[in-house]
């Protein structure tokens, strides 16, 4: 089955081909970065609009590098959610427009999920049970997954995100736009221990995240600070190391708690270099695994929404003709497969 995956949740325009049996064939991304830039983040209206310029040109140039046509597509996958409702309404309308004038299935794809499932597009050996730890700008999460559909939430944030605190983080200290990663690069200089906060809610039990307050020590530890370069790098490993053991400590009292052996990480998150080092060490120390999806698709991409919906065409899911998006959307909720 060749299915043609389309993403655009929030501020990337993703479209990828997958089959089945060939496994990916193509896949092509826009990054709206430098439209959003100027604002400090990402502005809903700009997005959809930008998803409306960009989104058909990059099916026709995946298919082409897929050497495939329209004629050749089996069903078509899109995101549904969780996103802003505009930015999915574009995805949801064109695909689901596609489906419906090439007479094939079309299936609404869990943003979450797609990210949950992108290790697998790589990595056929891996299969549930296993525990994933769902890091990015929106969502921080540990999910119990007994089976493909059948997803059990373990722990969340309560308040922001881990890469939403990076980002905030990184505005606060006057660094370009999209902070995150301009973080992670400073912090490659930082000297680690000159700044120690807080590794929140790891002090007691349970699997829940809180990174707002780590925000604030990071806040006040600026302001107070001399503000020279070496500083704002040693700031900067001190807050990359406290979210980094947090993830970590939290992860394994996942595994602990559920009993598995294999860790899944997927999210914007998952691709921080110091992240991957540190959950690398636990799973050996535990004599498990841990797996990433590669670097390029840990952002949002099309080829893990096409893989998704792969999955789920196979198994008879689809849409009827109504184009709906769930801009909020449990994925506890999710049919099992």
């Amino acid at each position: 089955m060749r299915v043609l995956g389309i993403e655009t949740s929030c501020d990337e325009t993703g479209v990828a081909v997958y089959d089945t049996d060939r496994g990916l064939l193509a896949h092509a991304l826009y990054s709206q970065i430098a439209l959003h830039a100027e604002y400090g983040g990402v502005v809903p209206e700009l997005a959809s609009r930008d998803h409306v310029r960009k989104l058909l040109p990059l099916v026709r140039q995946a298919l082409a590098e897929a050497g495939l046509g329209t004629a050749d597509l089996d069903g078509v996958a899109y995101t549904a959610g969780p996103g802003l409702v505009g930015a999915l309404m574009v995805g949801a309308a064109t695909g689901r427009a596609l489906a419906w004038a090439l007479d094939l299935p079309a299936v609404g794809v869990h943003h979450m999920e797609g990210h949950l499932l992108a290790p697998l597009l790589e990595d056929p050996g891996l299969a549930p049970p296993f525990v994933a730890l769902l890091v990015s700008g929106g969502h921080t999460q540990l999910v119990e997954v007994a089976a493909i559909g059948d997803y059990r939430l373990l722990g969340e944030t309560l308040d922001d995100a881990a890469g939403e605190a990076f980002d905030k983080t990184a505005k606060l200290m006057g660094l370009p736009y999209p902070g995150g990663p301009e973080l992670a690069r400073l912090a490659e200089s930082g000297r680690p221990g000159v700044f120690r906060f807080s590794r929140p809610m790891t002090d007691r039990p349970g699997l829940d995240f809180s990174f707002s307050g780590l925000k604030t020590q990071v806040m006040l530890a600026w302001k107070a600070s001399d503000k020279t370069p070496e500083t704002r790098a040693d700031i900067a490993r001190g807050f990359e190391d406290a979210v980094v053991e947090t993830l970590a400590i939290k992860c394994d009292r996942a595994l602990q708690q559920t009993d598995a052996r294999t860790l899944v990480v997927a999210g914007g998150v998952g691709a921080n270099i110091r992240l991957r080092a540190r959950l690398q060490g636990l799973a050996e120390k535990r004599g498990g695994r841990v797996c990433f999806p590669r670097p390029e698709f840990c952002t949002d991409n099309g080829a893990m929404i096409a893989f998704a919906g792969a999955l789920r065409l196979q198994a008879g899911q689809g849409e009827g003709a109504i184009v709906t998006v769930q801009p909020r959307w449990d994925m506890a909720s999710l049919p099992h497969l």
